[in-house]
């Protein structure tokens, strides 16, 4: 595994423009918040409102344990933070004053988190007989063409059969005429939830990447099996039904576990894709953000074809941190009101920190170091993982959604470049 940090600098116009928009503003002496042993951590906050007198700051170390101070402010800049930092820790402090909040974190030694349970030992042949079973089944497909304006282009609202209780269901395109061996594979995962419009798969997701470079054979999936472009209503049904706390169902037993069909999905729709004559056989990229990255991360750690993901705040990582002193990510299964020793001896199977050792994909992750949902020492200690190539971008101002949206024109320029410049390059 090798690891790539990419800085998120400042200058002093953009913190002067910043200060204009933002009632509170931090900066710190590695300004994308990752340190390692011997290294001064000092971070600073700025306040736009001079006649301040009193900040009160919550800190929280680990995602876990918080103490609260309180510090006079008095200048033009207040040192909250000045130590030498050697043990692996993480830390966010949130500042308010009458007027503003603001927050920043910052991680140390990101390298040297691992997961917070074992793996298992069965794991490679638990998942091969998934395999088995999935080419066992005879291929079926049922397709209905979407109108579409480009006729260079051709997407399908697609079902694939499947093992699991619900097929493939998702939008598939690709270009019209295109010769045999010549297309690269994207898949694009969605976010939690059911109902949600973020949940959905559209066909102009798939177009769009379809569209990139020299044309792709794009699969946007949706995570649930769910029939696509219903009314609303099923959706919501649905939430308030038979996926109401999804992520909860079958978490004692592993062949009852929800994400063992979640998979087994994105397996059935891998193995398809690799099927069409157009596959170059080469290039096989992943695409999610928070649930969508954690099921990027599954497929880049279960099939070995995957050659790259890009993964935003990812989940799905190191639930067993909990265990440890630290905060998995989402969907903190270890938190339910179940027998310890039975989530440990189901759960790991379908934890990417597990699923993830020895992939050679490479991964280019986005991490928000104020992310309370999936938490950055969680995300490491998946990426800590893997064989291939790690590109990490970290955002010390990030939450799981953008709560500061000062800081947007800084991660367009330093953190979403990154990851959508890696895109087009890969399938140029």
């Amino acid at each position: 595994m090798k690891f790539i940090f990419t800085s998120i600098l400042f200058c002093f116009i953009s913190l002067h423009s910043l200060l204009q928009a933002q009632g509170i503003l931090f900066s710190q002496s590695h300004e994308n918040g990752v340190y390692h042993s011997g290294d001064r951590a000092r971070v600073v906050l700025s306040i736009k409102d001079k006649s301040t007198q009193v900040v009160t700051l919550k800190i929280q170390q680990n995602f876990s344990s918080y103490t609260t101070e309180q510090k006079n402010y008095t200048g033009d800049s207040l040192v909250i933070f000045d130590q030498v930092v050697n043990e692996p820790i993480t830390l966010v402090w949130e500042a308010r004053t009458k007027t503003d909040s603001g927050w920043i974190g910052l991680i140390v030694n990101p390298e040297s988190y691992q997961p917070g349970t074992k793996r298992p030992a069965d794991l490679e042949s638990f998942w091969n007989k998934q395999k088995a079973a999935l080419r066992a089944l005879p291929v079926k497909v049922s397709s209905v063409e979407e109108p579409n304006s480009d006729p260079a282009f051709q997407c399908w609202n697609m079902e694939i059969n499947c093992i699991s209780a619900k097929p493939v269901r998702g939008y598939f395109a690709k270009p019209t005429k295109a010769a045999a061996k010549s297309l690269p594979i994207v898949i694009n995962f969605h976010s939690a939830g059911v109902s949600g419009d973020w949940c959905k798969s559209k066909p102009a997701i798939a177009m769009r990447y379809a569209q990139m470079g020299k044309g792709a054979l794009v699969f946007d999936l949706n995570a649930h099996g769910m029939l696509n472009a219903q009314p609303q209503s099923y959706y919501d049904s649905l939430d308030k039904g038979e996926l109401f706390r999804y992520a909860q169902i079958g978490i004692t037993n592993k062949d009852e576990s929800y994400f063992l069909g979640m998979y087994q999905r994105l397996l059935r729709t891998i193995d398809y894709l690799t099927s069409l004559p157009e596959w170059d056989g080469k290039r096989i990229l992943v695409i999610g953000e928070s649930q969508g990255g954690g099921q990027s991360l599954v497929a880049a750690g279960l099939d070995n074809r995957v050659t790259a993901a890009v993964v935003t705040v990812p989940a799905m990582c190191d639930w067993g941190g909990t265990l440890v002193g630290r905060k998995g990510s989402w969907p903190y299964l270890f938190e339910a009101k179940q027998d310890r020793s039975v989530l440990e001896a189901n759960l790991p199977y379908f934890d990417a920190a597990h699923l993830l050792k020895d992939s050679k994909a490479t991964i280019v992750a986005e991490i928000g170091l104020i992310d309370q949902t999936c938490p950055s020492s969680a995300l490491y200690a998946a990426l800590n993982q893997t064989k291939g190539k790690n590109i990490i971008v970290t955002a010390p101002y990030r939450a799981h959604h953008f709560t500061q949206s000062v800081y947007k024109g800084i991660w367009e320029a330093h953190v979403n470049k990154v990851k959508q410049g890696f895109i087009y390059e890969y399938l140029r």
